[in-house]
């Protein structure tokens, strides 16, 4: 398949942006303080050239060319954005352990605390035929006992090179006596506004502002809203994604670097009872989020929330809300791998098409 190196061929999007030492964070948020990299008016769309933090890594040698070498990838095949930030001085050794690479901000005008943005993803398109998946550092939900190398030795690292297949459709997973397919389904793990507070958080967990939710539903034709935190909202993405399973056990997805075509859009009316979260709006589902560091408390904050925006979208009373969840919602455990953990809950809009809902 094609490389898709930044600055060639972005398509037709009104802008495009790509990952510069200039234009990205690693390791933490934009703050309110942070320049924009983009300003541009509501409603228009944005082509993002984003890069992934695998192979970059200092615990991978910092140095995209001899670590994807390894797995036979020519210095051709390695995008030139990522090599350029393993060799710039962005990621200071006393920055916050974080990993990813988060491009923004960008300036919407017109958008304000209390407002929502809404982001619909048009495109999503691998930029390389390769990914990784990578456990480290016991930082999985079975650090007792897992990643472990052959002789029963704990790695600090622990990863598996994935090579595309032509189309791009599936990657393969060999493993001892064989392979597996992993169906490719795109999406970004961290999308977001820009908090309020004058301190740079890490990217690692997620909050009402977004970040780092790794929702496997927003692939392309979905659409993410996220409360608006501060003046001209501040929208990043980062940690590209090729692929994931719902809680993301041993640390990371299958991650790889895409180029991803999104409108954004400032929403005035949109309101929740509660204290606003994000939320995804897919074609057959409403999908609610709660995200909180006990799992427990995360089930239960998704719960409240997801009786709330029924109880606000369909008329149903809380009560009613509350058992027709009981009977119909799907709750999932999103990730646990983030600090802060996530379950989210789809809901059915075809049960819901007599109310003529959007």
């Amino acid at each position: 398949m094609e490389i898709l190196q930044a600055g060639i061929d972005p398509g037709s999007a009104d802008h495009y942006l790509w990952c510069t030492p200039d234009t990205v964070s690693w390791g933490t948020l934009p703050t309110a303080a942070t320049e924009p990299v983009l300003t541009l008016d509501s409603g228009r769309t944005v082509t993002f050239d984003t890069v992934s933090q695998e192979g970059l890594m200092e615990d991978q040698g910092r140095d995209p060319v001899a670590y994807f070498r390894q797995y036979g990838v020519h210095r051709s095949k390695v995008l030139a954005d990522a090599i350029e930030l393993a060799a710039s001085d962005l990621r200071k050794p006393t920055a916050p352990k974080a990993p990813h690479v988060v491009l923004g901000p960008v300036h919407v005008r017109g958008a304000q605390p209390g407002d929502w943005l809404r982001v619909d993803f048009l495109e999503m398109t691998p930029r390389v035929p390769y990914g990784v998946i990578s456990s480290r550092h016991q930082r999985g939900a079975l650090p007792e006992i897992l990643p472990r190398d052959v002789d029963g030795s704990i790695p600090a690292v622990f990863s598996k090179f994935c090579p595309l297949d032509d189309t791009a459709d599936r990657a393969r997973f060999e493993f001892s006596g064989g392979a597996a397919t992993i169906d490719m389904r795109p999406f970004m793990g961290l999308c977001g506004v820009t908090p309020a507070g004058n301190e740079p958080l890490s990217t690692i967990p997620p909050g009402p502002f977004g970040g780092n939710m790794d929702v496997r539903e927003m692939v392309v034709g979905t659409s993410l809203y996220l409360p608006i935190q501060v003046d001209g909202a501040g929208f990043y993405l980062g940690d590209p994604h090729f692929a994931q399973g719902n809680g993301e056990i041993a640390l990371t997805a299958l991650e790889g670097s895409l180029r991803v075509t999104a409108r954004l859009t400032v929403v005035k009316t949109l309101s929740q009872p509660r204290a606003a979260m994000p939320f995804v709006d897919t074609d057959d589902h409403w999908i609610i989020l709660g995200m909180n560091e006990s799992l427990d408390e995360a089930m239960r904050q998704c719960a409240e929330l997801s009786v709330d925006f029924l109880a606000s979208y369909t008329g149903m009373t809380p009560s009613e809300a509350y058992l027709y969840l009981s009977a119909a919602g799907d709750f999932s455990v999103t990730q646990v791998v983030d600090l802060v953990q996530g379950v989210h809950c789809s809901i059915r809009k075809k049960d819901f098409r007599s109310l003529d809902r959007p």
